[in-house]
């Protein structure tokens, strides 16, 4: 199998992806931005081939990266990035080079939140009220139905960037103040808890992998107010959620592909769909899964997309793995060295962070691991607690 890569270098995490197809005899050719000499000597060894781009974002490249790597090693059998910034490149790439996957068609109620909310309405799966609009006039009128505060956001957008909170019509107007650059949705904003549905489906749909995760805030909170977000996986799916997730996987009609859903948990306990992310969940929430069920997530994924047996594979939650993040320039209590000895056996993981997080994420994160969700809690207070002003 000729599989294409885009983007194989980033995140830094992604490319246990590439070495776990390697070991399964896949030949794997990278389309990147970044040097092949930047590139860290277990990408490297697992490429057979990489294409450098100037930049990703000229598809002209990617068609040439793309024609070049068919030239030299025969038809490709997949293109993949598992990023959200890559989905429609992807698309296009795979119609006109006849890959199985998404094609262009596909992503628009994949990727659009309006698409989205058509494909939750056509299964019936609880979902905010949502229009697109473009003035102002359109969001007071939308207003008038189903009240303040709304959330605007972008129609095709990844995280929290350039979303913003309107509690009245005087918020409207400053919002809209100056032309919208792009498609926005506006809806009603919704008080409850973020908890995921996350897994992979192999190349019949079928569930084989799902695990759920609950954050602390919102996304559009954490980057507006700058808070320190934290998330942990669960070790029980309610079945509520898993039922309300297995309806909107089967209504993507996935195939080979991670999944990555958001719900709200209102505080009645009912759950609420927010949006559908056709990729792996963020940041390092990969290897958290890895730490919280004792498996391999990355050589999970390439059994399935080399079509590979699974149904042998089980797997069991035992321990609340938790990102906790902090803010440089924000004063805490406890340096570094107290936080780690703190922690204990609790401690996995400390990194700081690229750059492209850091408004959703922060600056620097720290992986633990507890089998008590008490315990793990204490754990978060006492990395983020700050230095009283």
């Amino acid at each position: 199998m000729n599989f294409v890569f885009i983007s194989p270098h980033f995140p830094s995490h992604f490319f246990h992806f590439v070495t776990a197809l390697r070991e399964r005899g896949v030949t794997v050719l990278g389309i990147g931005d970044a040097p092949y000499e930047s590139l860290r000597p277990e990408l490297r060894d697992a490429l057979r081939e990489y294409y450098f781009v100037p930049s990703l974002h000229e598809e002209d490249s990617l068609l040439r990266a793309a024609g070049y790597l068919t030239w030299r090693h025969g038809r490709l059998q997949r293109i993949d990035s598992l990023n959200e910034a890559w989905l429609e490149v992807e698309a296009r790439l795979r119609e006109d080079f006849h890959v199985p996957g998404l094609q262009p068609m596909d992503i628009h109620r994949m990727r659009s939140k309006s698409g989205m909310a058509q494909v939750f309405q056509q299964a019936g799966v609880p979902h905010p009220d949502l229009i697109r609009v473009r003035d102002a006039g359109q969001v007071k009128d939308f207003a008038a139905r189903v009240g303040y505060p709304l959330v605007l956001k972008p129609d095709v957008g990844v995280g929290a960037a350039n979303t913003f909170k309107v509690s009245h019509a005087a918020d409207v107007d400053a919002a809209l103040a100056h032309p919208l650059p792009t498609t926005y949705v506006a809806q009603p904003y919704v008080r409850g808890t973020i908890v995921t549905y996350d897994g992979i489906v192999d190349r019949h749909g079928a569930i084989v992998f799902t695990l759920s995760h609950e954050y602390s805030d919102g996304g559009m909170e954490t980057v507006v107010e700058r808070r320190d977000i934290s998330f942990w996986s669960h070790l029980e799916i309610p079945p509520a959620l898993d039922v309300l997730g297995r309806q909107v996987v089967a209504a993507f009609g996935l195939r080979e592909r991670w999944f990555h859903l958001e719900f709200f948990r209102l505080p009645d306990g009912r759950f609420v769909v927010l949006e559908a992310n056709l990729r792996p969940p963020g940041g390092f929430i990969p290897d958290m899964m890895n730490y919280t069920c004792d498996i391999d997530v990355y050589r999970l994924w390439a059994r399935v997309m080399t079509g590979d047996p699974v149904a042998d594979f089980r797997y069991t939650p035992r321990y609340h793995v938790c990102h906790s993040a902090r803010r440089h320039g924000r004063r805490y209590q406890y340096t570094h060295d107290e936080v780690v000895k703190r922690l204990g056996p609790a401690f996995i993981l400390h990194r700081e962070l690229p750059p492209i997080y850091h408004s959703l994420l922060g600056e620097e994160m720290y992986l633990t691991r507890h089998t008590d969700l008490d315990a793990m809690q204490d754990a978060v207070r006492f990395i983020q607690a700050t230095v009283s002003r």
